[in-house]
């Protein structure tokens, strides 16, 4: 059960009342989690979890100390801000502090669907039956993971803001794998409307990804022309946009002499990465960092870095406004978009990629990302899918990928869930055609 409203600030209320702290922030979070799993077509687990916690982080002297409980019974919330004040007496100065936030206006943003949450397990167990049926019918082994949850949280300061939110979501990933484990697809999708999570797409996708890579040749690495679908796209393309870094010269927005990218042309001038939480297909907090009121921001427009995202503390140290903003990401063409079949029909030689997997930071100065390819690599010459190739493993900056004069097409942005998240998080991203990407080797995973 989800905590109400009410509920929450008389729990926020009483840990702030606890407390002889010079400033204070705290925050209750109630959680409904529901899951189904099925592996080898079978169904394996099923199970509910629901739970709640505070957290209490206090200043005393400018020193910070915090401590959380799973128990919101009045002597553990007193126990917890207890704690969090002896930490903060022991503790050194807090050099980056700033006074909590006052009280602010924030415009709801949506995001729950109360039939999500409350999901009925005979609903959820039929929808991953007919994927079973179907993966059976075409002689591939199926597994996968449903989740679904509901999450309510809100947060207090001492100096008199408070905000509140319920969020739902429900995912879905589904793997496919040939019987003698040489070809695997992968689908993942996520809503935070059940209703609009089609789980019959997910599992066809997956099905149709094993079939079509039976068999893989062997091709060498090296630099190729590449159509990355959505799901592989959302997998790589990791941008942040923090000031400090770019300031500090960690960042791959850093500019000689301390300077900043901002104001240059950094990728193709077909781009937009902006945050926005009252997007109808992406809604999210309405609330920022540290309480500031969200509001929806471009970190890029037609391809020009336009804003970096500066924190309280360090907007202070440049005199500048912190950033209201991001809480989610949207990348978006502000061209008409293509179809990965049209990216495929105009194309004369390439490779198609699936997704992306055991993605890793080698170099934050020129976003130098490197990881395997997965569930499906596919050679095309003259327009067509020829055959299936073995995976590789990729070295790639996302400044060269998303560089003017790299970027051919763009398809429609869709709401993605990246892999290694396991369908916990969500983007808006569009599949993508390049004319250069980086194959450093041959991979012997699936």
């Amino acid at each position: 059960m989800l905590l109400s409203e009410k509920e929450t600030k008389a729990i926020c209320d009483k840990l702030l009342s606890c407390t002889q702290a010079d400033d204070a922030q705290v925050s209750v979070v109630s959680d409904d989690f529901s899951h189904l799993r099925f592996a080898a077509n079978s169904f394996t687990t099923n199970g509910r979890r629901e739970a709640a916690f505070a957290s209490v982080t206090v200043w005393i002297d400018k020193k910070r100390g915090s401590a959380n409980t799973g128990d919101l019974e009045d002597a553990s919330l007193k126990m917890a801000v207890a704690q969090a004040e002896q930490l903060a007496r022991m503790a050194p100065v807090d050099k980056e502090y700033l006074p909590t936030l006052g009280a602010q206006t924030y415009q709801p943003s949506g995001g729950y669907v109360d039939a999500t949450v409350n999901l009925a397990l005979s609903a959820r167990a039929r929808s991953i039956e007919e994927i079973i049926r179907m993966c059976e019918k075409d002689g591939v082994i199926g597994a996968g993971f449903h989740h679904a949850n509901g999450s309510a949280s809100g947060s207090a300061t001492k100096n008199g803001n408070f905000h509140y939110r319920r969020s739902s979501l429900v995912s879905l990933s589904v793997t496919a794998r040939t019987p003698d484990g040489g070809s695997s697809g992968y689908f993942l999708r996520n809503h935070f409307d059940i209703a609009k999570l089609d789980t019959g797409r997910i599992g066809r996708e997956a099905i149709k990804k094993a079939l079509t890579s039976k068999n893989p040749h062997t091709l060498e690495p090296g630099f190729y022309p590449v159509i990355l679908e959505a799901q592989a796209a959302d997998d790589l393309i990791r941008l942040g946009f923090d000031a400090r870094s770019a300031d500090e010269g960690r960042s791959p927005y850093s500019a000689p002499g301390g300077k900043t990218k901002v104001g240059e042309k950094i990728f193709d001038e077909r781009i937009n990465v902006y945050s926005d939480p009252w997007h109808p297909e992406l809604p999210d907090s309405p609330v920022a960092q540290d309480g500031i009121p969200a509001r929806k921001i471009y970190s890029v427009r037609n391809g020009v870095l336009e804003n970096l995202h500066y924190s309280r503390y360090w907007a202070k140290e440049k005199g500048k406004e912190p950033t209201p903003g991001p809480v989610n990401s949207i990348l978006e063409s502000s061209a008409p978009p293509a179809s990965v079949q049209e990216m495929i029909k105009s194309m004369p030689r390439g490779l198609l990629v699936s997704r992306f997997w055991y993605i890793r930071g080698v170099d934050p100065r020129t976003a130098l990302f490197t990881g395997l390819t997965r569930d499906g690599v596919w050679y095309i010459e003259d327009g067509k899918i020829q055959y299936p190739v073995r995976n590789f493993r990729f070295n790639q900056s996302l400044l060269e990928l998303l560089a003017p004069g790299n970027v051919e097409l763009i398809g429609r942005s869709e709401r993605v869930s990246g892999s290694e998240s396991q369908g916990r998080g969500a983007s808006l991203t569009p599949a993508l055609r390049v004319k250069a990407f980086h194959l450093t080797s041959q991979s012997e995973a699936v």
